[in-house]
């Protein structure tokens, strides 16, 4: 089979490790399967035209009632299935508040069984699969390093805007078709971290980018030159005192830029965390229309650098 081949029958999953604290100690959570007899964490096959992100927090609310704001990449674990074909399987960490597990619609079904809030210790030896003991090991590894709570700082490029001419102002041009269509296709994916803050540069591309995701949440969009091309080219941007405020506020925020300023805003993100500005803050900024990259800081301590940075293309 050729390695194309192999790519197109792979099947793409999604999960979360869920934790909270119960008396002060680490827990997670296990999933009991009805018709397989096993114990894994929270997961579930992608949905056509999905995001593994969507995946993952639908999968956890059917799967356990929960409903979940997604933390830190935790992994990709692969695994053959009966038939040859691939199954990947991407995990991340997913705080579960009081007020999650108050609201949750858990009833034992003919899928799972029962759920179950275990010490990591114990989820060892419950867990059915080596894959998921290394997911939770990952996890373990962050509880280790006092890195649990975190926020997330996501870097969007706006959507395909129609090219420059002579004609108007450049920050007025418009989104094309398609730039509309990845403006509405964004949203589900970034609402699997639920953003607290949208920020956009003033540039219709970028506000009009921001539009659907801002009616979905509620969030009112603040419009700010200090991360627009325009002031970029002219010297006028001031990307550091925006990436301050988010990063003092702690609080997980969507921002909209352009390509130009998108280097700027994520080596200000290093800055301001005492991060080493290296190729993967590069690599974050290096992004197609439509696309975003989410940098995850911890919640307790910004200052101790990034966690984990990861990339995600337009679905459109």
């Amino acid at each position: 089979m050729s390695a194309a081949t192999a790519a197109d029958l792979a099947i793409y999953a999604a999960g979360a490790v869920c934790w909270r604290l119960i008396e002060g100690r680490m827990h997670v959570l296990l999933i009991h399967r009805t018709v397989h007899g096993d114990v894994t964490i929270p997961k579930g096959k992608v949905d056509p035209g999905e995001s593994l992100p969507r995946t993952a927090v639908r999968e956890v609310q059917e799967e356990t009632g929960l409903t979940v704001s997604l933390g830190v990449p935790l992994g990709i674990s692969h695994y053959d299935m009966p038939d040859g074909r691939t199954k990947i399987v991407h995990y991340w960490a997913a705080e579960i508040t009081p007020e999650a597990i108050q609201r949750s619609t858990f009833v034992p079904n003919g899928e799972v069984a029962a759920i179950e809030w275990v010490t990591i210790k114990k989820a060892r030896t419950y867990l059915s699969y080596p894959a998921d003991v290394d997911i939770l090991e990952a996890f373990s590894a962050l509880v280790d390093a006092g890195i649990t709570r975190t926020f997330a700082l996501i870097a969007l490029r706006h959507g395909k805007a129609v090219p420059r001419t002579g004609d108007g102002p450049d920050s007025k041009r418009p989104l094309t078709a398609r730039g509309v269509r990845q403006a509405a296709g964004v949203v589900d994916t970034l609402m699997a971290w639920r953003p607290q803050r949208i920020i956009s540069s003033t540039a219709t591309r970028c506000v009009t980018t921001v539009a659907p995701l801002a009616a979905a949440t509620g969030i009112p969009i603040k419009q700010t030159d200090l991360i627009s091309q325009d002031a970029l080219e002219n010297g006028e941007a001031d990307v550091r005192s925006v990436i301050g405020k988010r990063v003092r506020s702690r609080k997980t925020a969507v921002l909209c830029s352009h390509g130009p300023v998108l280097p700027e805003i994520l080596r200000e993100i290093g800055l301001a965390t005492g991060s080493t500005l290296n190729g993967a803050l590069s690599d974050a900024a290096n992004l197609e229309t439509g696309a975003f990259s989410i940098v995850h800081l911890s919640a307790e301590n910004p200052s101790a650098g990034i966690v984990a940075i990861e990339r995600h293309a337009p679905l459109i």
